[in-house]
């Protein structure tokens, strides 16, 4: 019977953790407790753009540790000028955690909603094709980031501090999974979109990015090995 009563806190705790919860603010370990538990948020939308804010922290750092270097004086307004747009695209990162969060809760409320009348099951399928499209938008939004944030990468692997090198091949391998990651919520949720032109149509745009992300990723870091070796 306690041992039943402390699950029961237990689960009642993570629940109270994952809702009303400003995700990003959380310590690492926090985290990854609360994504670890079988609250449905974070999940792996929260996940990829964590990863994302990764991605670009890391290439930050390859930009702060290049710029005030004689050697690299030469590129040193360029790299400021990424370092400024790595910051930025960090916090939007930090923020499409929250916003991911936030469109699942609508799309679980549809799921619930009664559909035994004709008028019921309209009003619910409209509103969950609704939900769909809106649950499509911000992993969509995490994909855009990775690829605008591998264009960031890419000039600090060619041009930051070469004992960052090793960093921003990794950030580079970050920006690519984040990216494939956050495609996973695209499909879940466009398979079940009534609409199938716009469900092709938001598929197609997805395979576009993964396609030109993940070559765009595998670039960087077989360039960075081909330096390292």
């Amino acid at each position: 019977m306690m041992e039943q009563t402390v699950k029961q806190t237990e689960k009642q705790a993570e629940r109270q953790t994952a809702e009303g919860t400003n995700f990003a603010s959380l310590s690492c370990k926090e985290f990854c407790r609360v994504l670890a538990s079988r609250e449905p948020v974070p999940g792996g939308g929260g996940a990829s753009a964590l990863a994302g804010a990764l991605a670009a922290a890391l290439g930050n750092m390859v930009g702060n540790l290049t710029v005030g270097k004689k050697k690299y004086a030469a590129v040193e307004a360029e790299i400021i000028a990424c370092n400024e747009r790595a910051e930025k695209l960090r916090e939007r990162f930090l923020q499409l955690i929250e916003d991911d969060a936030a469109c699942f809760a609508p799309l679980a409320a549809v799921y619930r909603l009664p559909g035994a009348t004709a008028e019921e099951k309209e009003e619910k399928a409209a509103r969950l094709e609704e939900a769909l499209l809106e649950a499509c938008r911000v992993p969509a939004q995490i994909m855009e980031c990775c690829l605008e944030a591998l264009e960031l990468i890419a000039v600090y692997e060619e041009k930051g501090s070469v004992m960052a090198l090793s960093d921003a091949a990794a950030a580079a391998l970050l920006a690519g999974s984040a990216l494939t990651a956050a495609s996973l919520n695209i499909r879940i949720n466009a398979r079940s979109m009534a609409d199938r032109h716009k469900a092709e149509e938001i598929t197609a745009c997805m395979e576009e990015r993964i396609q030109k992300g993940t070559a765009r990723a595998d670039e960087i870091y077989r360039r960075a090995v081909a330096r390292l070796s």
